[in-house]
């Protein structure tokens, strides 16, 4: 039996924009910014588009929480060959103290509501680098989880997930339904044509609010300060090994 897989799409900062930091400090200018897709979102969209062609999948349902522009992101996810979306319409106040567990809990609530058999996610996004969604979905499911995969195979009635770990692969196999997260070396995502552009507009878009799923956005987390990185210091020559000694012991390095 095809599975029904429910698929992850964040809308962030575009990866080769320069991020600033707001000047009262409490989080970055994303005003007037370029967004796009979340790039290990589109990882996880072009891994259940590949699950589809194989026909291990039937139904593709992509997700965007956020603003109205989270519908753009949407329309991408289709335009690579999602069927149907959902957009879960959080204002921007809101947006901006938005959470992991937010997202946790409205992607379980849409799993069961949507009879979803898979949920693939992104295994971080690029803007916070939290790596925490995937696991907790999966921990709200209470389902099996295969996180930073990078292969996938339908085996039986369950899948084969080779996740990336500190000491090189791991192979583990999970039962359905399941929460899988997409690692960088899972796949190389597809360019949208522009055919698949025009039908993605005809595609059906859904609304909805974290109310509707019965999600409370309250924060659980408060920021306190969001700093730029340290500017490196500028490096120097040394003619050999002793200079190098009396350097390092003039710094009290050694």
């Amino acid at each position: 039996m095809a599975l029904r897989a429910l698929v992850g799409c964040k809308r962030v900062i575009d990866y080769a924009v320069r991020v600033r930091v707001k000047p009262d400090k409490t989080g970055v200018v994303t005003d007037g910014v370029k967004h796009s897709m979340n790039p290990f979102d589109e990882i996880a969209v072009e891994e259940a588009v590949r699950l589809k062609e194989k026909k291990v999948v039937s139904e593709i349902i992509a997700v965007s929480c956020g603003p109205a522009q989270c519908q753009e992101t949407l329309r991408t996810a289709m335009a690579m060959g999602a069927d149907k979306a959902i957009h879960v319409e959080i204002p921007s106040p809101q947006y901006e103290t938005l959470q992991p567990i937010h997202i946790a809990k409205i992607m379980a609530k849409l799993a069961t509501d949507q009879k979803a058999d898979i949920v693939i996610l992104g295994k971080q996004a690029i803007d916070d680098d939290c790596n925490q969604t995937a696991q907790m979905t999966a921990a709200f499911l209470d389902w099996p989880q295969g996180v930073f995969a990078s292969k996938i195979d339908k085996e039986g009635d369950g899948l084969t997930v080779m996740r990336e770990i500190d000491g090189g692969l791991e192979t583990i196999k999970v039962k359905l339904p399941a929460v899988i997260s997409a690692d960088l070396r899972l796949n190389e995502p597809r360019y949208a044509t522009l055919p698949n552009i025009m039908k993605a507009k005809k595609k059906p878009l859904d609304k909805k609010t974290p109310a509707d799923l019965g999600v409370d956005l309250k924060p659980r987390i408060q920021v306190l300060s969001v700093e730029d990185p340290p500017v490196r210091e500028a490096g120097a020559k040394v003619a050999d090994v002793d200079e190098l000694i009396s350097r390092l012991k003039a710094l009290g390095r050694i």
